[in-house]
């Protein structure tokens, strides 16, 4: 791994010339060196230690996903396959988060072989609005958003899942659609023992899932009450859906018999989706937006992700000298704070294609950062009314899972995808087993006129962000999270925590984290903070609380031969597994 500190030392002084705050124009003081690098396997400065493999590493938040994932490169598939194979598996081992009735963000990592160069693509395969989207549906008399809407088939966009995972198996799938599809079949019809993780999830939303005739069918016993740990779950009718998956592909899911079933299931419970809104379905698939931070190049996801969110961030960050103010430290912890304060306020310009073109590039860019840099200062927090609207354009050129793959041909995937509430609208077609997603709610109901506000056709935003960081151009760290408004201060630590302060990932993924949302937000703290800080942070106008647990990263670093997979246990279940 790099050393950063001459890096740092550069920063700070340089920041003397681009006019700065006061903190960034000090020269950084060495400290102690580091207690270990983020490739440590063992390192007694360092609690956590991360699972090795030597021929590929998957990492979910499902432990049978992950094993299923395992399986597949053993069979001699490719991460994609991989990738595509725990999606699917997820759908029934995981039905809070995974799904084939939601969406997601995937970036692809290709290496160079002797037929073609290494290639990197971005997968949009988030919902889309039903072209029958009015600017009240889901609105209530007052004009306000309904909070009943969530749960229902109103709140249904059109499901990418399969789209997406059928585009990145059909340019780089080694093994056939079959393959990687038959393991979620078999699980399906098969069942599983169900986790004490999952047994609660779905206990809790039992009474929900229990109005809808689809879901109690698919996902309750016949007298309604929930599946308990330990008991075997089975699901017919999502083993038939997958059927008509791995035998039709996408066609199967959009255009045929499942399809009809999906409509009719939707139409009759209240939806406005319908035949020609699954029809015309697509995947988008673009090159990452790419930046850096202190030398090493990321692969972002574009929007409607927020990729460009999570490199603004860092960004700021690296015109400070974090790695020398120590992790966990009043001055770092306000640092990224502030920045987070800014980040929020940059988010009003992101907006779901083709009704709105965000400004991805100026948002992601140095430029653009060093401009608003100059908002922070070290001794006071910053409130909305002292963030000024920025203007990216001149530099222009809730339950989630998230899993990371990486095969030893040099090959990654960083996948997230969503129902977006645990069991999205907690609805299934009768029939079919598929839980559908609440995804319209993304959009800002009420505002109409702005980049997020809900149209037809438009592509819905998301607070996700998958993530690939390369060194010497090769991938190093792939990683990402679920978490909703969580997602983007999570993922902008775990990277600083790896970079700036060399934790190994699974030390990085372990250390508490802080959220902060706009500027008169308050800063969240997850527990293991000292009480000190709490009090600190206030004295320079933090409006500080104590949080939930922030995100759940599934991630892995690649270190010469090794393969070191890091899953987050602030989630139940996830399993990181190596190929030996």
């Amino acid at each position: 791994m790099r050393s950063h500190l001459m890096k740092s030392m550069a920063v700070a002084s340089a920041a003397l010339l681009l006019g700065l705050p006061a903190f960034a124009q000090q020269a950084a003081v060495p400290t102690r060196p580091a207690l270990g690098s983020g490739g440590d396997i063992v390192s007694y400065g360092q609690i956590h230690s991360p699972t090795v493999g030597r021929g590929g590493m998957v990492v979910s938040q499902s432990a049978v996903a992950t094993q299923v994932g395992v399986d597949i490169l053993k069979q001699g598939g490719n991460a994609v396959d991989a990738a595509v194979a725990v999606a699917f598996a997820e759908a029934v081992t995981l039905p809070r988060a995974g799904n084939i009735g939601g969406g997601g963000y995937m970036i692809v990592h290709m290496a160079a072989t002797a037929d073609r160069p290494a290639q990197d693509i971005a997968i949009n395969y988030y919902g889309t609005a039903p072209r029958a989207t009015t600017p009240d549906l889901l609105l209530d008399d007052n004009g306000k958003f309904d909070r009943r809407a969530p749960s229902g088939f109103r709140n249904v966009s059109v499901p990418g899942t399969v789209a997406g995972m059928w585009e990145a198996h059909k340019r780089f799938g080694a093994l056939t659609w079959a393959q990687v599809v038959a393991p979620s079949v078999k699980l399906a019809e098969d069942g599983v023992i169900l986790s004490d993780g999952e047994a609660d999830a779905t206990a809790g939303r039992a009474t929900v899932l229990a109005t809808d005739p689809g879901a109690r069918e698919a996902y309750l016993k016949p007298d309604g009450t929930p599946y308990r740990a330990g008991e075997l779950f089975k699901q017919p009718q999502l083993a038939w859906s997958l059927r008509q998956v791995q035998q039709g592909g996408a066609d199967a899911f959009y255009r045929g018999e499942l399809a009809q079933k999906i409509v009719e299931g939707v139409r009759a419970g209240g939806g406005i989706m319908d035949a020609q809104d699954l029809a015309d379905y697509r995947a988008d698939v673009t090159a990452p937006i790419w930046s850096t931070y202190r030398d090493h190049r990321i692969a972002y996801m574009p929007p409607t992700a927020s990729g460009v969110s999570v490199a603004e961030g860092l960004n700021l960050l690296e015109h400070f000298p974090m790695r020398e103010l120590r992790w966990g430290s009043v001055d770092s912890l306000h640092l990224i704070s502030e920045a987070m304060k800014i980040v929020s306020s940059d988010r009003r310009l992101i907006g779901g294609a083709p009704q709105w073109t965000t400004p991805a590039q100026g948002l992601a860019s140095k430029e653009f950062a060093a401009e608003r840099v100059k908002l922070i200062r070290m001794d006071r927090s910053l409130a909305a009314a002292d963030i000024p609207d920025g203007n990216p354009y001149p530099y222009e050129s809730q339950d989630t899972t998230h899993y990371s793959v990486a095969d030893a041909y040099g090959n990654a995937v960083s996948n997230t995808y969503t129902l977006s509430n645990s069991y999205g609208a907690h609805v299934a077609p009768v029939g079919t087993g598929i839980l559908l997603n609440n995804s319209l709610d993304n959009f800002s109901w009420g505002r109409n006129g702005e980049p997020n506000s809900p149209a037809p056709g438009k592509r819905l935003g998301s607070t996700i962000t998958p993530m690939i960081v390369f060194d010497d151009d090769k991938p190093w760290i792939v990683t990402g999270t679920p978490g909703g408004g969580y997602i983007i201060a999570t993922m902008v630590q775990l990277i600083s925590n790896v970079i700036d302060h060399q934790l190994n990932i699974a030390e990085a993924a372990m250390r508490p984290r802080l959220n902060q949302g706009g500027g008169d937000s308050p800063l969240e703290l997850e527990g293991g903070f000292s009480p000190d800080v709490e009090r600190l942070l206030t004295a320079r106008g933090h409006t500080v609380r104590p949080s939930m647990t922030m995100g759940s990263t599934q991630s892995i670093m690649i270190e010469g031969d090794r393969f070191l997979g890091a899953a987050d246990t602030r989630r139940p279940d996830a399993l990181a597994l190596g190929v030996r």
